[in-house]
């Protein structure tokens, strides 16, 4: 294995990392509205994510610095192309970051209803515009030889990117549901398994009509038939049996399933790419693939050095805070955030 191709593999990974632990902190931004029917609700599904969401932003920091450094060509054309989406998702994080902070320094119900607003705004577009980008990105865009992405309107809004992004905002939604079945208690786990019950089917749905539009749309499936047929099985047998999970009230192995939903569903369209990392609408000779958009195997050495060294440490620590943080939240106790 050459080493731009384990850094595709890397950059999969994190972003796999990102979707799993973001998406529920997405859903649960999401459920503030959905499912809270008060203020003091909205407090304690912002404390169950309130020692995590930082750390789990940090993912797509990650994945976006290795790209940077891994696939220079990809970083160039990619954040160039899709400078607006991605400054809307950047400034949506921010004011989501500020919202945990700024909703309860004043004690005004008025203040806090309005950062209580803002954060569910800014949980439910990051979703949905990554959700269009990476579904663009595999119908193709058009990119030039030069490696320059020119699109136009219709390129980013069409039915298929359109529908990416609502599936995958579903995805985080149904996740966040399940996050708070496990770091609630009383009457709102409840109404989140109640809820998730209902969502799932929704999920399901959705999934199948992406299905269809990647075949009719993408060539993913023609490029990748049976990988992509046993990850479509996976992600369906998944969340089928997050439902079944939810019924036997296993919250935990209904959480873990429709993390390992998103994970599939990441995964089919990372394999649906390689080894190109952006394809291009003109010709496919101008397809960015892990070969000609790739650092110097010096970098990559280097980097590859670096990541081995630095991964463990990062990864404890993340599991180390969710096994400090393990405890249900209730109204009962004092709520920080």
């Amino acid at each position: 294995m050459e080493l731009s191709e384990l850094w595709f593999i890397l950059i999969a990974l994190v972003f796999i990392g990102f979707f799993f632990l973001e998406g529920f902190d997405f859903g649960v931004g999401m459920s503030t509205r959905l499912l809270a029917k008060n203020q003091t609700e909205r407090t304690v599904m912002v404390n169950t994510i309130g020692p995590f969401w930082d750390a789990n932003e940090v993912w797509l920091l990650t994945g976006g610095g290795a790209i940077f450094a891994a696939f220079p060509h990809w970083y160039a054309t990619m954040f160039s192309g899709y400078y607006l989406p991605l400054l809307a998702v950047l400034l949506c994080l921010i004011g989501r970051g500020v919202s945990f902070e700024f909703r309860r320094k004043v004690d005004d119900p008025k203040w806090t209803e309005i950062w209580d607003w803002v954060i569910f705004i800014s949980s439910l577009f990051p979703p949905f515009l990554l959700g269009v980008l990476f579904t663009s990105m595999l119908k193709g865009m058009p990119i030039g030889q030069d490696m320059n992405m020119t699109p136009g309107f219709f390129d980013f809004i069409n039915v298929y990117s359109l529908w990416g992004g609502v599936t995958v905002t579903l995805l985080c939604f149904l996740h966040g549901l399940h996050f708070l079945t496990l770091k609630t208690d009383g009457v709102l786990r409840q109404r989140a398994a109640v809820l998730a019950k209902k969502v799932v089917w929704t999920v399901l749905g959705a999934l199948v009509i992406f299905v269809g539009l990647s075949w009719l749309m993408t060539d993913i499936f023609e490029v990748r038939l049976v990988p992509e047929l046993i990850l479509v099985v996976l992600i369906v047998a998944a969340y089928g049996l997050s439902y079944m999970f939810n019924r036997q009230k296993r919250e935990g192995l209904a959480f873990s399933m429709t993390g390992l939903g998103l994970a599939f569903t990441v995964t089919a369209i990372f394999v649906g790419l390689f080894p190109r990392v952006m394809i291009s609408s003109i010709d496919t000779a101008f397809d960015l693939t892990v070969y000609n958009a790739a650092s110097g195997n010096y970098s990559l050495k280097i980097m590859t050095i670096v990541a081995l060294t630095i991964l463990p440490f990062v990864l404890g620590y993340t599991i180390w805070s969710y096994y400090v943080f393990r405890k249900r939240v209730t109204d009962k106790e004092h709520l920080t955030y």
